[in-house]
């Protein structure tokens, strides 16, 4: 393993502080999990269905929880390393919101109340009453479910929009290392252009509503689409904004004192390192972590973010089953564990570690906005969707780790690609 340097780290942690570390990261997970398969089993056996004793009722809705639970960590790693990506960025304070409220809103309000008011616009009914038709029959929650599917454009044109956009401002940037490189090297020349990320965005739209978009969804999808093109220019904007205020302040206020500043940095990564809180790579090119308003927007990036993962997983959890409230707990279940995943992969510093992982996890956010596009008029199973995910994330990991082989060996200098030493030993 290699640090973010390149250099290759000097001993291992020892497996009972790294099993440690895994547990406090991932304990109210399974928390979570007992809770969640209780509460299934709970909810299961006061509502039976035809036919059905209520322990089997109920046993049936503990696998089904389980079930859910499984696909959603499975076909979510891209989630999981795209939120690693922002969450290394801030404070510790906001990691923790981002645990407690974010699973909250995550959980509650995208996975249970979402496709309550979804259903509540679409049908013009009340939410209240879109809540009494999941609760109803086996044929209300059909209803249900239909009507949730028929609102699938709008969802479609929001979320794909906005991972589109995410995909082409990181694919459009010229970066140190790249993967994929007969591509992403010419990509990132013709992303010279200024706001050609947007350009395409509104194409996308356009095409989509044209040639996609049954008749009756157009205004929908085109309006959703062109919401979602402006959420992320905002939410994005405005991070961007304070986290540039609030790094000019922290500037003065070091060159006040900069000896001291110094001092308590160095003080800081030392014990960071030594707690395992960081990698060593990490320390050495430490980044000023975002706190206060700048936090706070990239705390809202994350939960949109989040929301465009999961539309699509909310629409397709119905092909397992129609009850929404066992939906819910299942993905929620899920959901717990991919932001523990998250908060995981910052605190080991895996991406300072393993540099094409993010390109992975962003090649399969393009993925995944094209597909989520697509679907406005064909159908594209949701394991299709995860296992296209998950092969980036595997091939990106792959290429990876061989790097780090090269450089531990001196096959490879730490600061290039594959690619660069070969023009070298050419001169």
């Amino acid at each position: 393993m290699c640090r973010a340097d390149g250099v290759p780290r000097q001993g291992t942690e020892p497996l009972g502080k790294a099993l440690l570390s895994v547990i406090r990261t991932f304990f109210w997970s399974f928390v979570v999990t007992v809770a969640g398969l209780a509460g299934g089993f709970w909810y299961g056996t006061s509502n039976p269905h035809d036919n059905q004793t209520a322990l089997t009722a109920g046993f049936t809705a503990l696998f089904l929880v389980a079930i859910l639970s499984v696909l959603e960590i499975s076909f979510s790693f891209d989630n999981a390393v795209i939120n690693a990506t922002i969450l290394r960025r801030m404070s510790k304070f906001w990691q923790t919101i981002f645990l407690t409220i974010g699973v909250l809103i995550a959980v509650f309000g995208m996975r249970l109340i979402f496709p309550f008011l979804l259903v509540s616009a679409s049908a013009g009914i009340s939410p209240w009453q879109s809540a009494e038709l999941a609760a109803g029959s086996d044929a209300d929650q059909e209803h249900f479910a239909d009507l949730l599917v028929e609102a699938h454009p709008t969802i479609a044109a929001f979320g794909g929009i906005f991972l589109l956009m995410i995909f082409l401002d990181f694919i459009f940037e010229e970066r140190d290392f790249v993967w994929l490189r007969w591509l992403e090297r010419p990509l990132a020349k013709i992303g010279k252009l200024d706001q050609l990320s947007v350009v395409i965005a509104l194409a996308v739209i356009a095409v989509a509503g044209e040639f996609l978009a049954a008749d009756e969804d157009r205004t929908r999808v085109l309006l959703a689409g062109v919401l979602g093109l402006l959420t992320y220019l905002l939410v994005n904007g405005l991070s961007d904004l304070f986290a540039v205020d609030e790094d000019e302040d922290e500037d003065d206020d070091e060159e006040e004192d900069e000896d001291v500043a110094t001092a308590k940095e160095v003080a800081t990564e030392a014990e960071a390192v030594r707690g395992g809180q960081v990698s060593p790579g990490r320390a050495a090119g430490q980044v000023v972590l975002a706190t206060g308003r700048a936090a706070f927007f990239l705390f809202l990036y994350l939960e949109v973010l989040d929301a465009s993962f999961s539309f699509d997983g909310v629409v397709g959890a119905f092909a397992i089953t129609l009850d929404p409230f066992i939906i819910a707990i299942g993905l929620g279940v899920g959901a717990m564990y991919v932001r523990s995943l998250t908060v995981f992969l910052v605190n080991r510093g895996t991406l300072d570690n393993y540099v094409y992982l993010e390109h992975g996890a962003h090649w399969a956010i393009g993925a995944l906005a094209v597909i989520l596009v697509l679907t406005m008029k064909w159908h594209i199973p949701e394991v299709v969707t995860g296992l296209i995910g998950v092969g980036f994330i595997l091939a990106s990991l792959y290429s990876s780790t061989r790097r780090n082989k090269k450089v531990a060996a001196g096959q490879l200098s730490a600061d290039s690609d594959d690619d660069d030493d070969r023009e070298l030993a050419k001169v």
